[in-house]
């Protein structure tokens, strides 16, 4: 349980003291330096695994929202709202089920971490979805999709698995699998 608190409630040491009279922009900017450290975490998923612990949820929302314009930009005129809501459905919901059934099974990590860490592992299906736009060729889409799906896989799988029992990794690991296979197929798609 103290370790679940710990990750919790980790300050980073650049945040330490009085943030309550800096200006909105230099917020602004402190904000998106970490979301783009943590962004850097995702694609190389060798890095500092602590950067990670300290959940936002800014990114994910960045990149949630993102994905969701992108794939109902690309969807027949009469779907696009549909597709818009059902990638926004998917990626808060199926994040949060993976999440309780990490907890579930034993897991040592918070419920915002969890979310955290597979919001930002999505951004590997975002550059997917954006060059599948681009090239509207399903030979293109299916290996940047694949490319995106192994990517984030493996992304999410390096920073949640060191706080899994190590006897229900595969049970813990199985819905993040389909997690992001159900996120690569719509991008296939559409």
């Amino acid at each position: 349980m103290a370790n679940q608190l710990d990750s919790e409630l980790m300050i980073p040491n650049e945040e330490i003291g009085n943030t309550l009279d800096e200006s909105v922009f230099a917020t602004l900017l402190r904000d998106l330096k970490r979301i783009g450290t943590k962004l850097k975490q995702v694609l190389i998923f060798r890095g500092d695994k602590d950067n990670l612990r300290d959940w936002d949820l800014w990114g994910p929302l960045f990149l949630c929202l993102l994905l969701s314009v992108i794939l109902s930009h690309g969807a027949p005129e009469n779907q696009s709202s549909l597709v818009f809501a059902l990638i926004f459905f998917i990626i808060w919901i199926g994040s949060g089920i993976v999440t309780i059934n990490a907890l579930l099974l034993g897991g040592n990590i918070s419920f915002f971490q969890t979310v955290c860490v597979l919001g930002y592992c999505i951004f590997p299906l975002n550059i997917a979805s954006i060059i599948s736009l681009i090239f509207n060729n399903i030979v293109v889409k299916f290996i940047f999709a694949g490319i995106g799906f192994i990517w984030s896989i493996i992304s999410s799988i390096s920073f949640i698995s060191p706080f899994i029992p190590t006897n229900k990794k595969v049970l813990a690991i199985y819905p993040v699998f389909l997690f992001f296979l159900s996120l690569s197929s719509i991008i296939l798609t559409l």
